[in-house]
């Protein structure tokens, strides 16, 4: 019989679970999201005052690096995390006013996809390490009509967005601004959408994906004067990296002959 395990002692096997690199670059970006938040603190939105603004910001950034690295270790349990971040999205773009199309695809993709995620990853664990779910890569035909439906998704999505009757404080009253915004969150949109089904599938390309999403995400960031969040697309793109790496490296140890899909 197993004996249950103390606090200290989960904390500690915990701690041991992530590698120094890791643990450096957890905290580095945790510490430089709170150094932003001082150096450019949160002005009053649609009447919320800005430091609860700034609170979702941080939490935010918390449970993004914390999926992001569990991703890239290849363990199911980054998406019982990612639930958290959904809805902490969901709550900024409902005080902020914008962004309709990536706070409709959070609630009805990836909210579910988190789900059937979790299901499909605990599936397929890995032979050698339980720890480790079974990941392989994308075939190369299958990318240029991923990257063809994108394009298609931005501008039809994108047209009908820029068309709605919405407005708010956070652009200023600029229309043109709002518009540009209203494009590259509907493929902002489609790139997350994609790469939850990679996530799903286990494909290695969803680091490709992080990202194009990524720099996407850093340009709303800057139009929309939410510095803070900046560190976080600096965390996403050093851990795609890292993570590319990693679970290229895997396939190749491995040499699974399932390991291209499509």
């Amino acid at each position: 019989m197993n004996e249950k395990k103390s606090f200290s002692r989960r904390a500690k096997d915990l701690w041991q679970y992530f590698t120094l690199y890791e643990k450096i670059w957890f905290f580095s970006i945790l510490i430089l999201a709170f150094v932003f938040a001082f150096l450019f603190p949160e002005e009053d939105v649609n009447g919320v005052n800005g430091k609860i603004i700034m609170v979702l910001y941080l939490l935010d950034t918390f449970l993004n690096i914390l999926c992001e690295l569990l991703i890239s270790k290849q363990s199911k349990w980054n998406f019982i995390v990612s639930v958290f971040v959904e809805l902490t999205e969901i709550a900024i773009c409902l005080i902020l006013s914008y962004r309709f199309a990536t706070m409709a695809a959070t609630l009805f993709f990836w909210l579910p996809i988190d789900i059937l995620s979790f299901i499909n990853w605990h599936k397929h664990p890995d032979r050698k390490e339980e720890d480790l779910t079974k990941v392989r890569k994308l075939s190369g035909w299958a990318e240029a009509a991923i990257l063809a439906g994108i394009a298609v998704w931005t501008v039809v999505v994108g047209y009908l967005l820029s068309g709605l009757d919405i407005h708010t404080d956070l652009f200023g009253g600029n229309e043109v601004l709002e518009t540009v915004v209203c494009y590259l969150d509907a493929c902002v949109t489609a790139v997350g959408i994609v790469n939850g089904l990679f996530i799903f599938f286990r494909i290695r390309e969803q680091w490709i994906a992080w990202f194009v999403d990524a720099i996407l995400e850093g340009v709303i960031n800057i139009l929309s004067g939410q510095y803070v969040l900046l560190i976080l697309k600096l965390g996403y793109l050093t851990n795609s990296t890292y993570g590319f790496i990693k679970w290229t490296r895997y396939i190749k140890e491995r040499k699974q002959v399932d390991n291209t899909l499509f």
